[in-house]
């Protein structure tokens, strides 16, 4: 038996789009694990890349196969909030093919994504998972996370309230002056 085919990450770039469009459409369509009850296309999700690109980051794992390489996985951060005091916060997400959940990718782009949000001087992730999904639990928690509260009923999808579980992971150290901000995300 062969071993499986390593996973490279690398930054997205809205030639992603289509890709990325073709994994999430899914857990749109299918699953209360995404709010959006229309999937986005490709040139929202490249907008989407090119957005998270600015002052976050968009990840793709992919794996090379005998047409070249595919894109199987993809991460991204943005945004916790519009409130000046969060700047120093973002809010992230993984997105795996549904037969390809429980691989390692999440991990790998996990890993890769806190390390740039870090470089960037984001001082926490934030992540909220529709419950139920014990997938995303148990991925949050093996990557660092911490669960922090729960909304209850907050989503209503497919027929059903849905609970969300907020989840946080502290970014880097502190290392400021007590009373002094941290130097500004970039």
């Amino acid at each position: 038996m062969s071993s499986p085919t390593p996973l490279t990450v690398r930054d997205a770039t809205p030639a992603d789009a289509a890709a990325c469009a073709a994994i999430y459409a899914p857990y749109v369509r299918a699953t209360a694990v995404s709010f959006e009850e229309e999937a986005p296309g490709e040139a929202e999700l490249a907008r989407r890349i090119a957005a998270a690109q600015e002052r976050h980051a968009w990840l793709v794992a992919e794996e090379r196969t005998g047409e070249g390489p595919r894109v199987l996985a993809y991460a991204y951060a943005g945004p916790f909030s519009g409130r000046a005091a969060y700047r120093w916060s973002c809010e992230a997400s993984v997105y795996a093919e549904l037969g390809r959940r429980r691989t390692g990718a999440g991990r790998l782009l996990y890993g890769a994504l806190f390390e740039r949000l870090e470089r960037r001087g984001y001082r926490a992730v934030f992540a909220g998972v529709a419950e139920p999904n014990e997938a995303s639990a148990g991925l949050h928690r093996a990557t660092g996370f911490e669960p922090v509260g729960t909304y209850r009923r907050v989503g209503f999808k497919h027929g059903a309230w849905h609970d969300v579980t907020w989840w946080q992971r502290r970014l880097g150290e502190d290392r400021e002056e007590p009373g002094r901000a941290p130097a500004e995300p970039r």
